[in-house]
């Protein structure tokens, strides 16, 4: 131990003594750091975090492929390991001490950095600190190792510096330390994956941006400490004490083969991709960081208020402040400024009521109805519609939590999404018919995908626990007993009382869909949340919106999907024409949608549709009565069915709402802070206030003077992340 820690003080005096030292570890970053920190404007929220990751990885690159190779090359040329050689002593105490020694004077740099940081831009204190020190760590002695193998195997202070740089360079300008790896083409990304410093790059970003622990950057550590005991290793095998010994060329080949375990994540990253996904997280949660300030707008606040002249500060993702007149001076902010006038500030909205498994048109092709990503496409398609949170209450149940999933974990820029799951009903109760004609060795696995059919209160009440382990938002029941000639088996009432009881025991939401007054009546009893459709053919009596109001039961009338039936049965294609239809929808399901409305096989059909007993002014006056009765009411569109396309509907549910005689603010609440309030998602969006998530629209005009201003957005801001509406159509 005594000759360890001898040459580790002896090498640690040598060390400070020299200006290089000093410039690499301490001065050189720090010119990156500013630079960096004005390029990327890093005093405006997060972006500190990545600037700071960033000059870490630079200080690690420098310290051990400069510090730690360059050095020990200089030694031997100067005859000084010579001198050790006759001591004598084995290789092992010069080798752990220059692996301490980078240790010790790099750590005061990060403190530096950090300090720098923390109080100039106001960085947070990491919320996982420890393990933060402990990957800094590993990273600086895998990298020191590193350089060491490069002073083993090189021949001269040339030589050394050659292969320095051949490392060095590519890993500084590749990891993601100088250029975000997000901005390369897609195979350069996927080349980065085999670069040591850039799964250190991630693992601080992660620990820093997503508050990532330890364990979850495990495989990094691991491959890093695997390449510094194999580094050591070698050394240990091929040391020279004087540069008269010479190696063969071949030997610089070791520097390959203790960088091997990362060639190892390189491959299977190249099939896995998580380390691309991570990245594509960190980015999007970088971007949600920024601070920004949106000034002199109208705000509609979701709850009924309004600004008439008022701004929002917005930082890390949530609302900062809210302003009323004037608002202060970006610059006092360090904001990013968004001019507001002439324009509407408003929570994004919501469609409470879509089937994300149908696109809203016909496909030529039957096979393109199973097109893979079709989920993600509609969800992109409804943020790209200005609609940030959408519930599905009806699709494949497997599907609905993977798209959640997809969505939660940022591996998909979408409007949030919640599951109903599979819809309880009876045999040949609606909406059993969708699946009627299912080949027979499909529809076993496409009813336990899509509906729930018990056949007793206990059978109901067990289905619903299932769904709750499963992890469904809500659960959906059906009264519904069709048209004349067109009937469906009705559930009872003690199926779907048991169901909603078992799942509000639960707490899970409940809701019902309804064609009748009755079935509205019998929905009230049974405690739905909220009633889906209500009527469309027969007037729900004052009384029954009086139960609704008192018991706090939202109303989602989904006029949209009348529209939409109505319109197919009587070919009206100027449904596809609308500007937002036309911008979201895929322009060749438009087409193949036009063919087929205009081809004799569709006309059974729209015959069908036709027959159906239902009237836009019976539904419209049921939603102006309830309305006046004081029933929440929330924006659904039934998204999906025919003519009813994913996104833009929302914008024609309010339109219609306005038709029917509802104030343009009334359809605005029940797109934003009433559906939220449905959803169970209030406490963080929906309204705009302090504390909650920066999820915004602004929009050109004034929608409570023209509601269709709410379709000419020129910002989306989800959870403070900016969209940039025409990229998310190119998502791969």
């Amino acid at each position: 131990m005594a000759p360890y820690l001898a040459y580790i003080r002896m090498n640690l005096r040598l060390t400070m003594r020299e200006k290089s030292v000093v410039f690499f570890n301490y001065v050189f970053p720090l010119i990156f750091f500013f630079v960096f920190s004005i390029a990327f404007q890093a005093e405006r929220g997060g972006v500190i975090n990545m600037v700071f990751a960033m000059i870490l990885v630079i200080g690690i690159l420098g310290n051990g492929l400069f510090g730690g190779g360059i050095r020990m090359v200089l030694e031997r040329d100067a005859n000084i390991l010579r001198r050790f050689k006759v001591a004598p002593i084995s290789p092992a105490p010069i080798l752990v001490a220059s692996l301490v020694v980078g240790l010790v004077s790099y750590l005061p740099s990060v403190l530096l950095t950090f300090l720098i940081s923390k109080f100039y831009y106001g960085m947070a204190t990491p919320e996982h600190w420890p393990s933060l020190v402990l990957f800094i760590i590993i990273a600086v002695v895998a990298f020191r190792s590193i350089g060491l193998i490069i002073a083993s195997v090189a021949n001269s202070m040339g030589e050394s510096q050659i292969l320095t740089q051949l490392i060095y360079f590519p890993m500084m300008f590749l990891s993601g330390s100088t250029f975000p790896t997000s901005s390369f083409p897609n195979w350069l990304q996927t080349v980065t994956q085999f670069i040591p410093a850039t799964h250190i790059n991630t693992g601080v970003q992660g620990i820093l941006i997503r508050k990532e622990s330890f364990g979850e950057n495990i495989w990094a550590a691991a491959a890093l400490v695997l390449t510094t005991a194999v580094a050591i290793f070698i050394c240990m095998k091929i040391f020279r004490w004087e540069k008269e010994e010479k190696l063969k060329n071949s030997a610089k080949l070791w520097v390959a083969a203790a960088l091997l375990p990362f060639v190892a994540i390189g491959v299977y990253q190249s099939q896995a991709k998580t380390n691309l996904t991570r990245q594509t997280q960190i980015d999007r949660q970088l971007s949600r960081s920024r601070t920004r300030l949106i000034r002199d707008a109208r705000l509609i606040l979701g709850d009924g208020r309004v600004i008439e002249r008022g701004g929002i500060l917005i930082r890390d993702g949530k609302i900062a402040q809210i302003f009323e007149g004037a608002s202060p001076e970006p610059k006092s902010l360090n904001a990013d400024t968004v001019e507001g006038a002439g324009k509407t500030v408003m929570p994004g909205l919501i469609d409470a009521h879509i089937h994300i498994g149908a696109p809203g048109g016909f496909y030529d092709n039957p096979a393109d109805y199973a097109k893979p990503k079709q989920g993600e496409r509609a969800l992109a398609a409804y943020l790209y519609s200005g609609v940030t949170a959408t519930r599905s209450v009806g699709d494949w149940l497997d599907a609905a939590l993977a798209l959640r999933k997809k969505i939660e974990q940022l591996q998909y820029i979408g409007a949030d999404y919640a599951t109903c799951g599979p819809i309880f009903t009876v045999e040949d109760g609606h909406p059993t018919e969708l699946i009627r004609n299912v080949p027979a060795a499909m529809k076993a696995n496409a009813q336990a995908q899509f509906v729930r059919l018990p056949k007793s209160p206990d059978e109901a009440r067990g289905m619903v626990r299932d769904l709750k382990k499963a992890g469904v938002d809500c659960i959906k029941g059906v009264f519904d007993a069709g048209q004349p000639g067109y009937r469906f088996n009705r559930a009872t009432p003690e199926l779907i009382n048991a169901m909603a009881a078992e799942a509000k025991s639960l707490g899970l939401p409940v809701a019902i869909h309804t064609g009748s007054a009755q079935d509205v009546a019998d929905a009230i009893t049974a405690g739905a949340n909220s009633i889906e459709h209500g009527s469309m053919s027969e007037a729900i009596p004052d009384e029954t919106f009086a139960r609704m109001a008192k018991a706090d039961i939202a109303y989602d009338p989904t006029l949209s999907v009348l529209e939409g039936m109505t319109g197919f049965a009587t070919g009206r294609t100027e449904l596809l024409e609308f500007s937002l239809v036309q911008q979201a929808v895929p322009a060749g399901l438009l087409a193949s949608t036009r063919r087929f409305m205009n081809a004799s096989q569709s006309k059974e059909m729209r015959q069908g549709l036709g027959s159906y007993k239902m009237d836009m002014k019976i539904a419209g006056d049921n939603l102006v009565r309830a309305h006046a009765a004081g029933v929440r009411l929330v924006t659904g569109t039934d998204a999906g069915n025919p003519l009813v396309f994913h996104g833009p509907a929302v914008h024609r549910e309010m339109k219609l709402w306005v038709a029917a005689g509802l104030p343009p603010g009334a359809a605005i609440q029940g797109a934003t802070g009433n559906a939220a309030k449905l959803l169970g998602i209030d406490q963080r969006t929906g309204t705009l206030a302090v504390g909650k998530e920066a999820t915004i629209l602004l929009v050109d005009g004034n929608p409570l003077a023209d509601i269709s201003a709410t379709e000419r957005i020129t910002l989306i801001l989800l959870k403070g992340e900016r969209i940039i509406r025409p990229e998310l159509f190119t998502q791969e």
